[in-house]
């Protein structure tokens, strides 16, 4: 995609994200498979591939910046690619290393688009890798409004108590999965808390 005509549609795409338009952006597919109180869904994904870095937490402007690096060109094809969403933060890294997670900040994910997944260029930037996310069952929650660390776990809170009833249990910590830039009408945003389901 031309340069100037990349960075176009990136404008375009973060002004419409003001007001919770977000058509534009690929996002990974998806089928809810239960549906339970507090609006709680089970979400069955196809396998995917990710870009991710070591974060520490939803608002680091630096893990992010990494990661935005990558789709606007710091891989090895020099690439730009294409915005999706959610941003995906996640808590700690178990096992695994597929999902978001590291140590004590945890990691951001970017997902990259279908027609890219195929043969994604590698990162030339430190610290940023990519990794191939295998079919899972994620449980989310979808919530409005500013994210404050409050917020947050007063709604992980919810997601956990509704899983426990439900009697499902989580593989790994709670993560943020948010849909909208930082500037978007609060109001308006999308925001999920979700679990990796333990696959047992």
């Amino acid at each position: 995609m031309d340069r100037f005509l990349y960075y176009l549609v990136t404008v375009v795409e973060s002004v419409l994200g003001i007001f919770g338009i977000r058509g534009l952006y690929e996002q990974p597919a998806y089928t809810v498979v239960q549906r339970h109180d507090r609006g709680v869904e089970i979400r069955a994904y196809a396998p995917r591939l990710a870009v991710e870095t070591d974060a520490r937490g939803q608002g680091d402007g630096e893990a992010f910046g990494r990661l935005f690096r990558y789709i606007t060109g710091a891989n090895r094809a020099g690439s730009r690619i294409a915005m999706t969403a959610p941003v995906e933060t996640g808590g700690q890294r178990i096992a695994m290393t597929v999902p978001v997670e590291q140590g004590a900040g945890g990691t951001m994910r970017f997902f990259l688009p279908r027609a890219v997944a195929e043969a994604a260029p590698e990162p030339t930037e430190a610290g940023v890798r990519l990794v191939a996310v295998p079919a899972e069952r994620i449980a989310a929650l979808r919530f409005s409004g500013r994210v404050t660390p409050e917020v947050r776990d007063e709604q992980e809170r919810i997601l956990t108590w509704v899983l426990a009833a439900a009697g499902l249990r989580a593989s790994q910590s709670p993560m943020f999965m948010g849909y909208d830039p930082p500037f978007a009408l609060p109001f308006l945003r999308r925001n999920e808390v979700a679990v990796r389901l333990d696959r047992s």
